[in-house]
């Protein structure tokens, strides 16, 4: 589509917007009808530990977000040389599970709580015995049923429970919903009903400290909602809330609200049976969609949904991207001092490609990328922690290529489970994510790391959003065809994208740098125990 016809698409309101609220940034794309993007916004924040508790103050969520529509817009204006005055859909996504609760008058009860918090274990590991299925302590009912346990006074003055996307639709939109992919990271999913599982939810209403409660579950959850639904319409409340300087109308179709699962679950077009998907960043996550149940519980392994609505079996990780983007800026610190001027781009790609010049085995250096718990490894809280030996070979490459490694260990360690101990496969393997704006070197590691061909499409840094935005045009289309083969006859057309296989000598390596890493495991729970944080007061 050519610069005019793209302005008189944008003027009749032929565009889909997906807002994705990241884990570090927040950022907007608008595509046309094509699903090209032809926009895009964004704003940098970062979680905050506050209490011991990972947190994000909800007034940022808004700067944030009307910060990157204000620069989508403005590239609109730019570019197009025409006003953005109305789209024809528009889609929220964000980080999955959380808890944000609120009371009858729509007051926050509590701070926002985090994915990233480890503070549900006795509540997880009693609800996972009840029913029989995991709940993993980032979920919203672990989080509920915790905050029960401990007899938190705001619990019984609760009437809304919802997730970070769910929040931010409920604003523009005044519908209390939720896409089912991140309602199944609140409480689990019945295939058949595409709602809340009903025996689950009686059993947890049943539980002596819950029946105490003056409400029921399913009172406080979000209603879920399939693909292609449409989710209620943006408000004129929502555009102004959206587009404070009042030029954008209201009215638009609004998607179901998704976790940033699903979404990158659309941008690699992994929602089919057999299809798997992984998407690194601040945090990380495996997914493969699942023929048949999975033969055992595994407190490792999550069962969520695709945005229609079929089980996935997930590997999560808590900690992926965050160390090594630490020592990226302590490199790019000296290198200022030195003089040098380097984008993040150059710097990225200058200490990736030294990872070239490393050992397979990384010189024996191990590292633990451990800003917060990860549940994987049973860590409750975060020790950054690099460790070497005094014969280790200590190299600039080496070390870069331990903290790859790092990055994916505990991501590695779930997925043998899936592959080694219920015998999974699948068909392909599709990647996403920040750490592959570089290209080959963070790809070719993780083929190494799962031992299995991973291929990267062209979105790959930018997949989320671009796919919530996917997901908003689907909803607002009136053709009934599944999202399958929506996206595969609609958007995939022409995929453009390049796969690699594990090379013999790196899969070798990284079995002997997991091997250290999970020997090691002990000095990162003495670090954990013996090194207090300024929050934490341990």
């Amino acid at each position: 589509m050519n610069l005019i016809d793209t302005a008189k698409a944008i003027e009749a309101g032929q565009t889909s917007l997906g807002i994705e609220l990241g884990s570090t940034r927040i950022k907007a794309v608008l595509i046309t009808d094509d699903f090209n993007t032809i926009a895009s916004g964004s704003f940098t924040w970062e979680n905050q530990l506050k209490d011991n508790i990972w947190t994000y103050p909800l007034d940022l969520v808004w700067t944030g977000i009307q910060a990157s529509y204000k620069q989508l817009a403005a590239e609109v204006a730019g570019k197009y040389h025409v006003a953005l005055t109305k789209l024809g859909a528009i889609g929220v996504s964000a980080m999955m599970h959380g808890y944000l609760a609120f009371d009858d008058a729509d007051t926050l009860l509590t701070p926002f709580r985090t994915w990233r918090n480890n503070i549900t274990g006795p509540a997880v590991d009693e609800l996972t015995a009840l029913f029989g299925f995991n709940i993993p302590q980032r979920w919203s009912i672990g989080h509920l049923y915790q905050a029960i346990l401990n007899g938190e006074a705001h619990v019984s003055r609760i009437h809304f429970l919802t997730t970070l996307a769910g929040y931010v639709h409920w604003q523009l939109s005044g519908e209390k919903v939720l896409g089912i992919g991140d309602a199944s990271g609140m409480f689990p999913i019945n295939e058949k009903t595409h709602s809340y599982d009903a025996k689950m939810v009686s059993q947890f209403n049943a539980l002596p400290k819950v029946k105490a409660m003056p409400w029921l579950l399913e009172d406080l959850l979000p209603k879920p909602l399939s693909a292609g639904t449409t989710a209620g319409q943006l408000t004129e409340a929502g555009a102004k809330l959206l587009d404070p300087s009042g030029t954008l109308q209201a009215c638009s179709v609004m998607a179901p609200p998704e976790g940033d699962a699903g979404t990158g679950m659309v941008a690699t077009n992994s929602v089919r049976k057999r299809t798997g998907n992984i998407s690194v960043g601040t945090s990380a996550f495996a997914m493969l969609v699942l023929e048949q149940p999975l033969r055992a519980v595994h407190r490792d392994i999550d069962i969520v949904t695709t945005p229609d609505g079929a089980p996935v079996a997930m590997v999560h990780i808590n900690n992926c991207s965050s160390d090594i983007n630490a020592w990226v800026d302590l490199f790019s610190e000296f290198a200022q001092r030195a003089g040098a001027q380097l984008t993040p781009d150059q710097l990225y790609e200058l200490l990736f490609l030294e990872t070239t010049h490393a050992d397979p085995d990384a010189g024996g250096l191990t590292n633990y990328s451990y800003l917060s718990g990860e549940n994987i490894t049973k860590m409750p809280e975060g020790r950054p922690l690099f460790v070497r030996t005094p014969d280790s070979r200590f190299t600039l490459g080496n070390f870069f290529l331990t903290q790859l490694y790092a990055a994916f260990a505990p991501l590695k360690i779930g997925m043998d489970i899936l592959i080694q101990e219920e015998g999974l496969s699948a068909d392909v393997m599709i990647a996403q994510g920040g750490l592959f704006r570089t290209q080959v070197i963070g790809q070719q590691v993780l083929a190494n790391a799962l031992n299995l061909p991973i291929t990267i499409m062209k979105n790959a840094g930018e997949g989320g959003p671009w796919g919530m935005a996917v997901l908003a045009r689907y909803a607002a289309q009136t053709d009934t065809s599944s999202l399958a083969d929506f996206l595969d006859r609609d958007v995939f057309t022409q995929p453009d994208s390049m796969t690699l296989s594990p090379e013999d000598s790196g899969v070798a390596g990284y079995e002997a740098f997991i091997k250290r890493y999970q020997a090691g495991l002990p000095i990162e729970a003495a670090a954990i125990a013996q090194i207090q944080t300024a929050t934490s007061g341990k």
